[in-house]
């Protein structure tokens, strides 16, 4: 995307005038100079354009709240000349992985008198002997060059100046309202949120049914298990009648002989 329709991009239907922090990087920069930026953001704070391939800083517009520039990663070899001019209240700079060779390149910083603190790694100027004891010599305003001040203790953590940053941002979106497309995802977040909800009570409804159906079951094999021992036991009635009618039955027929032999007794002895 080139730098100019990311401009527009990060302004967010906001005033160039209203914008205090600018990201750009990773665009594209034509013939490696900066284009539409102007001296409309009278309010910008905070400007990054790292690894767009930015060869010169001419075109850098007045920007007099400026005080964090990140350039890494782009192709500057000199020309910083103009910072002091533009730039006159930068604090921060960030030039690490571009050409800077020598000293004679950072020269023209001793102009930013309010600057503190300066990033060269993956410069070449950083494989000069003592280069740290040279640059913090031709600097003197500058507290800490890559991270770290002459003493090699380590720059404070800057989260409670980003924090604020981030919150000035968070106020300005606010008043641009929300991103393009941000109502339709809440929507369907919503929406997944329901179909989860309405799956889960489907499975719940689904086990109580079968619960319910396996209940039924069993209590169908317990009846069914009560009707065959209920059979059982009045054929086991039935038969026990059966068995005493035969007893009787026997005892009467055997009693019957019995006085039939009597009485065939009595009829010899006459």
């Amino acid at each position: 995307m080139e730098m100019r329709n990311r401009i527009n991009l990060e302004l967010r239907n906001r005033a160039p005038e209203e914008v205090t922090q600018l990201v750009l990087d990773n665009c594209r920069c034509d013939n490696g100079e900066i284009e539409g930026l102007n001296d409309t953001f009278k309010k910008l704070e905070l400007l990054s354009m790292i690894n767009v391939d930015l060869r010169s800083l001419a075109r850098l517009p007045n920007l007099n709240k400026l005080r964090k520039l990140e350039l890494a990663n782009n192709r500057i070899s000199g020309g910083l000349e103009v910072l002091a001019e533009k730039c006159p209240n930068l604090t921060h700079l960030n030039l690490s992985g571009n050409k800077i060779k020598d000293l004679s390149a950072l020269e023209a910083l001793q102009n930013l008198k309010n600057l503190k603190s300066l990033d060269l790694f993956n410069c070449e100027i950083t494989t000069l002997e003592d280069y740290r004891e040279s640059i913090f010599e031709l600097l003197q305003q500058i507290t800490y060059l890559n991270g770290f001040d002459q003493e090699d203790n380590e720059a404070p953590d800057s989260g409670s100046e980003d924090d604020e940053d981030g919150d000035e941002d968070d106020e300005e979106e606010d008043e641009a309202g929300p991103f393009e497309g941000y109502e339709e995802e809440e929507e369907e977040e919503e929406d997944e949120d329901e179909d989860e909800a309405g799956s889960e009570l489907g499975e719940g409804e689904e086990e109580v049914g079968l619960s319910y159906l396996m209940r039924e079951e069993i209590q169908d094999e317990e009846d069914d298990d009560d009707y065959v021992e209920e059979g059982e036991e009045e054929e086991d009635e039935g038969e026990g009648e059966e068995k005493e009618e035969e007893e009787e039955e026997e005892s009467v027929r055997g009693e019957k002989r019995k006085r039939d032999a009597e009485d065939d007794g009595e009829e010899e002895d006459d």
